[in-house]
């Protein structure tokens, strides 16, 4: 059966919660459980299901050990790491020039992010297209589909809680295209764009990014508050 289109109201509501989930788990996240829990619930089916799922894991886990698996998942391994310009531009001076698109892209909107914040991390988009700008949001999570498509297979692989959230984000978008699924296939081969000689990009070297991002501080309108 084929699954029913979300509304903009499911979509905003989906991303809004999804965002919050990537974000560094803390006290503020266990406080909010409950309106996380509400949220979803309202939610149809297809990102109900698995956001259910992951805040079940979240509640029945410690803190201490929720953030150790956050850090081991996304900031240890290159290919679960949050940052969608990573994939398509790798570390090259091209990721910098996406970088201030993207930042631009919000200051339009009348969003300025805090220092400590770069606009590419899946949370921090996600909180864009939910509250800030839904259409250009939409267009950014569409033009960095393949990075984030290459996230939830590895996540998937790796048997991680956080799979759930990623599968609920796809819930959220229109069917991967042919060309996205071949651009997923040349970076799960190849690996993002590289300007060094012979560094295998996807190689043993954990991935470091330049500083720990906490969660989205963006306005935010709506449950969850």
């Amino acid at each position: 059966m084929r699954r029913r289109e979300l509304t903009a109201a499911e979509r905003a509501a989906t991303r809004q919660v999804c965002s919050l989930l990537l974000g560094y788990p803390d006290e503020e996240l266990l406080e909010r459980l409950p309106l996380l829990r509400t949220a979803a619930a309202a939610l149809p089916p297809a990102p109900a299901d698995p956001l259910r799922r992951f805040l079940d894991h979240v509640a029945s886990t410690p803190l201490p050990r929720l953030q150790a698996d956050y850090v081991e998942t996304f900031d240890l391994r290159r290919r679960c790491n949050l940052y969608l310009t990573y994939f398509s531009c790798g570390d090259t001076r091209k990721r910098g020039m996406a970088l201030l698109q993207i930042k631009h892209l919000y200051r339009r909107a009348g969003l300025v992010l805090d220092d400590a914040e770069l606009p590419d991390h899946l949370a921090v988009v996600l909180e864009f297209a939910a509250t800030g700008d839904p259409v250009r949001g939409e267009r950014l999570l569409t033009q960095y589909r393949p990075g984030l498509e290459l996230i939830r297979l590895a996540l998937e692989d790796a048997a991680s809680p956080y799979a759930a959230v990623l599968q609920a984000v796809g819930t959220t978008l229109p069917p991967v295209a042919a060309a996205d699924r071949e651009a997923v296939l040349r970076l799960a081969q190849q690996g993002p764009p590289t300007e060094e000689v012979g560094l295998d990009p996807y190689g043993a070297a954990p991935f470091a990014p330049p500083e720990h991002i906490p969660p989205p501080a963006l306005p935010r309108t709506g449950a969850p508050a």
